[in-house]
């Protein structure tokens, strides 16, 4: 999840039954929706959203618990180590994958196409000319870029730990993984459903698509080609595609059956394909009533920023919920926020414990606040905590 979030440090066609039904059960069974959609690409809905009142739906796990990029809390984030680790805590689905692509058109798998912070590339002498500074949806970025690598080249480096002052013990693992390419998850996820007796379920995003497509390397086209490849482009296959732009996610409900989610940023901020066509609408806007009917023409989700959920006041602490879950689960959408994780820097205020940045703060405490809530889900850097917290929470 990208540069249209705040700083994470500080704080087809159309016709698709709802994400509930693309979600693991407790047991590890696929579970079939019962529903059908309208004839006009809406789904069908009710105040419960896509987790209820549709028959098998009500033994799905709940809240559903997302590994973000594997188990980021514990080891370098995008690489084989944490997508493997976040199944072994237990996450029901694991974010492998934020897509960007290579020089020679491959899709890899890093947080943003500019690799100087998840990778060794700075200590590579032979890449030292290809430090670029560039212009990423508004934003001056000086580093080194995955559309300027061959995957060849790529394939030399290893991850490292994206924010060491807050995961010192994550260095232990730098060095120790290359860069998975999204086909390569692709067959992991089939391995792993057979080695593990039940289905994987992956959670891919499409990073900064507007920006790649004005390069000519479009990522929906490749994306869907790859999910094509491996028969996992239909209503029931085991990935949910995400992204910050609509339009994009627009463009995949033409080309796959996958469930689709829109991912929204700050209520200030506006979608970059927005910025880019002229749109001046902001996510304020699109949590609106008449925002999420839209979005529930051809998407069957939204990934919010946790404080859309629930507002902080200036002092960071949590102030009361907004009215989001009721209006999305009104129309049919699911809602799987964004992001938890156990460090106090990343909590409300009011549930932090000290002051030192590497410490975990009450998690539990503000995992059962958001759960309070209704959520249908949660992405969470430490998906055992999450599994722990959903415990705790169902078990009251």
């Amino acid at each position: 999840m990208g540069t249209q979030r705040p700083n994470e440090e500080t704080s087809g066609t159309g016709r698709r039954a709802l994400l509930g039904a693309a979600v693991l059960g407790a047991g590890g069974a696929v579970l079939g929706m019962t529903g059908t959609a309208r004839a006009d690409g809406a789904r069908p809905g009710g105040e419960q959203g896509g987790y209820g009142g549709q028959g098998g739906l009500k033994s799905l796990p709940k809240p559903t618990i997302v590994g973000h990029r594997g188990a980021s809390g514990y080891r370098p984030e995008h690489t084989f180590g944490s997508y493997q680790l976040a199944l072994d805590m237990g996450a029901d689905i694991v974010e492998a994958g934020d897509l960007v692509p290579t020089k020679d058109g491959h899709l890899v798998c890093r947080h943003e196409p500019e690799i100087g912070g998840t990778t060794d590339v700075a200590d590579h002498p032979e890449f030292a000319d290809r430090k670029k500074t560039k212009l990423l949806d508004g934003v001056s970025t000086t580093g080194w870029f995955t559309e300027d690598f061959t995957l060849a080249e790529l394939k030399t480096l290893r991850a490292i730990e994206r924010i060491p002052a807050n995961r010192p013990h994550n260095t232990l693992y730098n060095g120790r993984w290359e860069i998975p390419t999204f086909e390569e998850v692709l067959r992991w996820q089939d391995e792993q459903t057979r080695e593990r007796g039940k289905q994987v379920w992956i959670y891919p995003e499409l990073k900064h698509p507007t920006y790649f497509r004005k390069q000519g390397l479009p990522l929906e086209e490749r994306v869907a080609k790859l999910l094509r490849k491996y028969r996992k482009d239909r209503r029931t296959s085991p990935v949910i595609l995400q992204s910050f732009e609509p339009t994009s996610i627009e463009r995949l409900n033409k080309l796959v059956d996958n469930p689709l989610v829109v991912l929204l940023s700050s209520a200030d901020s506006r979608p970059w394909d927005f910025v880019e066509t002229g749109d001046p609408r902001t996510v304020a806007d699109l949590v609106k009533p008449a925002g999420l009917r839209e979005i529930a023409s051809y998407a069957q989700g939204i990934g919010p920023t946790l404080d859309l959920i629930i507002p902080r006041d200036a002092k960071g602490n949590l102030t009361q919920p907004t009215a989001l879950v009721r209006d999305a689960h009104k129309v049919g959408l699911i809602l799987h926020p964004w992001t938890m994780r156990n460090e106090n820097p990343f909590l409300p205020a009011n549930f932090r414990k000290g002051t030192d940045a590497d410490a975990y703060g009450d998690v539990f405490g503000a995992y059962k606040a958001y759960f309070a809530t209704g959520i249908d889900g949660v992405f969470t850097d430490q998906p055992d905590t999450g599994v722990l917290a959903r415990e705790d929470y169902v078990g009251d």
